[in-house]
């Protein structure tokens, strides 16, 4: 059976990190199951998850083109489909939550207000500066000597 991304294949854990869990597959190829691709939740420890000599069903994820291979047990687990990240449909966000309950165009307004005194601000320390500066200097356009 060859190695193609989406395939599933059986294989043994020869060794476990911190980052992920290395396992022998059929092939007599080794992949490596990234901490992340364990499970659904958070991982803390590998070792609560797999043991060494455990044999589990994984899918390939990826394959590099150095020859690394990446696996999961998380789609196995799941039992769906595997995705990639930019297979996924992109998440609606529906913007800032705010507690207060002000029409859309009041708000549009409030941000309107606080950018152009941001801009104001910014535009008279600016020219502080620049006066500043221009004073130490001894003036626009002063001869260095």
């Amino acid at each position: 059976m060859s190695i193609e991304i989406g395939s599933t294949h059986v294989g043994k854990v020869t060794g476990i990190t911190d980052f992920g869990a290395f396992i022998e597959l059929a092939t007599g190829e080794t992949g490596l199951v990234h901490i992340s691709e364990i499970a659904d939740s958070y991982v803390k420890d590998i070792n609560d998850h797999l043991k060494l000599d455990e044999t589990v069903t994984v899918r390939v994820i990826n394959i590099e083109k150095n020859g690394k291979i990446g696996l999961s047990l998380k789609t196995q687990k799941e039992g769906t489909e595997n995705t990639t990240r930019s297979e996924r449909k992109p998440q609606r966000h529906s913007g800032p939550r705010s507690s207060s309950k002000q029409p859309p165009r009041e708000v549009a307004q409030v941000f309107d207000d606080k950018i152009n005194q941001f801009l104001r601000d910014s535009e008279e320390r600016l020219s502080n500066l620049r006066k500043n500066t221009d004073s130490k200097r001894g003036g626009r356009g002063a001869k260095r000597g």
